[in-house]
């Protein structure tokens, strides 16, 4: 019995100094404050996009109607356009070989993104069967849009005490 106590005084002497030596030496807790500051762009680049649409094409009862959804489809090719300029373009192939001969080829593309901030600089038709709208987006302007929900920041100055 003697000797239990022994060994349990002893385990909590050992727990006792290693938590005393953790708290005091060796850890190099120091306290720091750290200034941040915004980050900006030195230029911001003016990006440009046409979209076209056939007329003739177009579902609708009347030419009226048909133009109006020509100018709708337009718009939305620039505006495809302009986000494979901000975002990229997903490009997917693939190709299938059957007695050395190419069986079928299929290539895909895809764009995903939010454009914000774009304007029409100028809709009008072309020829007779075709609609085209231009858009630009300024990135200034989308720089202020993103400042206004999320800050980028760097290191501006550390101070350690």
């Amino acid at each position: 019995m003697y000797l239990r106590k022994l060994k349990k005084s002893k385990v909590f002497i050992q727990a006792a100094i290693l938590g005393f030596a953790l708290g005091t030496g060796g850890c190099g807790i120091v306290d720091k404050h750290v200034e941040w500051e915004t980050v900006e762009p030195d230029s911001y680049p003016v990006l440009t996009a046409v979209g076209y649409a056939p007329i003739s094409s177009q579902q609708g009862e009347s030419d009226s109607m048909k133009l109006i959804m020509a100018m709708k489809a337009s718009k939305l090719d620039a505006y495809r356009e302009l986000t494979e300029q901000v975002y990229g373009q997903k490009i997917e192939g693939s190709q299938s070989v059957s007695g050395l001969i190419v069986d079928s080829e299929n290539l895909r593309s895809s764009v995903e993104g939010i454009i914000r901030g774009a304007e029409v600089v100028k809709a009008y038709p072309v020829g007779e069967d075709t609609y085209v709208t231009e858009l630009s987006l300024d990135m200034q302007q989308v720089y202020d849009i993103y400042l206004s929900t999320a800050k980028p920041r760097r290191v501006k100055d550390v101070k350690y005490y």
